[in-house]
């Protein structure tokens, strides 16, 4: 597994000599799955299929259970997550919340990117929109 945005971007599959911008996109997504997991589960529980479902709402991008179930347990015994069993009709669905650790640690999240993201956003979108408004 990556631990940073370079070596997400060295493993992207390279058409000609460039990364495509579809596969830049989704390896800064991947990138940030466990933070974006973590912020999901942090207004509710959810079971993996929810998950699954918002983080496409939420990137654009499709994610398999075999990418999001290993982060979920990843998670769970990292002890940012936990997960209890539910009873729904005739099945049992496991379902993900937040600890006190997952809380402390988005919160923490959001004060570290917060800035610097904010201002890296700013500048790229500010630039993007200079660049449309000269054609």
């Amino acid at each position: 597994m990556p631990s940073s945005v370079y070596e997400v971007i060295a493993e992207m599959p390279r058409r000609g000599s460039f990364a495509t911008e579809e596969d830049i996109v989704r390896g800064v997504v991947r990138g940030f799955n466990r933070v974006i997991i973590l912020w999901l589960l942090e207004s509710r529980s959810l079971c993996g299929y929810e998950i699954l479902k918002e983080t496409r709402k939420l990137t654009g991008q499709h994610f398999h259970s075999g990418v999001v179930y290993p982060q979920l347990y990843e998670l769970e015994k990292a002890g940012l997550v936990r997960s209890k069993w539910r009873s729904k009709g005739r099945r049992r669905i496991n379902y993900y919340s937040l600890t006190g650790k997952g809380k402390k640690f988005i919160k923490h999240m959001r004060r570290t990117l917060a800035k610097p993201m904010r201002e890296a956003l700013r500048r790229l979108l500010g630039e993007a929109k200079a660049r449309a408004n000269v054609r």
